[in-house]
């Protein structure tokens, strides 16, 4: 008995294993059934219109050519159903038409390569190396991924990021803002540059991209802080845009140049400093053996019940530290009133007053996929990137907690230790609702 000694070898870029394989056709089957239920959907809605002759005005016809959509698990083919409206011409206003949201007129790729793209550009993979890393993550049949297609998506980008950009403002309104300066370390023209990013709350309890753009770092004696004038040009070119209502509150960390940009565009905004950046600055000027402690001790502060037990902490901190580490009790004490504003807003909301870290958290991931390498950005073509990924990002964001109280606040309501003030004759602050 003879044994077939041939072995196939395996080709460079091409999926091999079975699981792969199931999982692309399982993929086919289900993209399948959602387009088809889709289509099912928009000929129900419009069942009841019919022609002159009392047939169905709004029917299926045949299938658009079969196309691949690229996804993270490589090309999946599908075949898109057509739908006609035999009712009115072509040409007329009134024609019915369909528009696919699963599967958009061109789509050729699944968003979560839209993220990737830019994340891999900023990491240092050059325009013409896309087609090949591409390969090595999708199979060598990836199409659509050559070098001059990635640059038409950079440019599609850029004028994306342009347009949003210089979108009107007029209908928005924040009611509470967070600012920060990320240094994302990729491949900016100047080192010395960084992004200064601004996130707001609608009175929806929404959170959503405001603002960002390139900035230069200062140099001072206790660090880099980003420049006023940066800030004061982001803010001015957001308020000429139609953001006239100033936030009630805005939080970030000590930077100098955004709360001087802050009180002269808008004066009647009130300052919250970042806990965490704070208490990290404090420790910083503890020795490691006096710093579990001084931690807690500073937890005492920002977790207390009312502002007035919040002093009485905040006191006992100073006294116990001042004698022997001077330079960790004034760099608390010098921020003293703007450390505790959010004891006059709504209790649900002082776990997002207290900390900027709805930027921190959003630029993490894109800091750690972003690293230094040869060649540079520019300006342009690294905030486009950035546009890109935080703007999939902020799809995920949650609402605020408590954003039934954020109405509250635009109509001028006042909060004493997170509970609503209400005039009334015994003048008792109430739990808000």
């Amino acid at each position: 008995m003879s044994e077939d000694t041939v072995v196939k070898l395996v080709q460079p870029g091409t999926f091999t294993d079975q699981l792969t394989e199931i999982l692309r056709s399982g993929a086919r089957a289900l993209l399948t059934q959602a387009v088809e239920a889709e289509v099912a959907e928009f000929l129900a809605k419009h069942s009841d219109l019919k022609t002159e002759g009392g047939f169905a005005r709004v029917v299926r016809h045949g299938h658009l050519p079969e196309r691949e959509v690229m996804t993270g698990i490589g090309p999946v083919t599908v075949r898109q159903p057509r739908v006609r409206d035999r009712g009115a011409a072509a040409e007329h206003t009134a024609r019915i038409r369909f528009t696919p949201a699963i599967l958009p007129p061109y789509a050729r790729r699944s968003k979560s390569l839209e993220v990737l793209i830019p994340i891999l550009y900023l990491k240092g993979i050059s325009t013409g190396d896309f087609e090949e890393a591409m390969a090595a993550l999708l199979g060598k049949d990836a199409p659509g991924l050559s070098a001059s297609t990635i640059s038409r998506l950079k440019e599609a980008w850029v004028d994306e990021h342009n347009r949003w950009k210089k979108r009107d403002l007029s209908a928005r309104r924040y009611v509470y803002v967070w600012a920060d300066g990320i240094h994302l370390q990729a491949r900016l023209e100047d080192e010395k540059q960084c992004i200064l990013v601004l996130i707001g709350a609608t009175p929806e309890g929404r959170k959503e991209l405001i603002g960002f753009t390139v900035g230069a770092k200062l140099r001072f004696d206790d660090g880099a802080r980003e420049s006023a004038q940066d800030w004061r040009e982001l803010l001015i070119d957001l308020k000429n845009r139609g953001l006239a209502i100033a936030p009630k509150i805005a939080v970030a960390d000590g930077a100098l140049g955004f709360w001087k940009a802050l009180g002269e565009v808008w004066p009647t905004c009130q300052e919250q400093r970042c806990w965490v950046h704070k208490a990290a600055n404090v420790l910083n000027k503890l020795p490691k053996s006096q710093q579990p402690k001084a931690k807690r001790s500073l937890q005492e502060i920002w977790m207390a019940e009312t502002k007035a037990e919040a002093e009485m902490a905040f006191d006992a901190f100073i006294e116990a530290y001042e004698l022997k580490y001077e330079k960790a009790a004034d760099c608390l004490g010098k921020d003293r009133e703007t450390l505790l504003t959010f004891y006059d807003f709504p209790a649900e909301h002082w776990k997002h007053l207290r900390t900027s870290n709805p930027i921190e958290s959003t630029f993490a991931t894109v800091r750690h996929r972003t690293i230094r390498a040869k060649g540079c950005l520019s300006n342009t073509t690294a905030l486009a990137m950035v546009f890109k990924l935080v703007d999939a990002a902020q799809k995920s964001w949650r609402r605020l907690d408590g954003h039934n109280q954020l109405p509250k606040l635009v109509l001028g309501a006042k909060f004493k230790d997170g509970l609503e003030v209400v005039a009334s004759a015994d003048r008792q602050p109430k739990a808000a609702a």
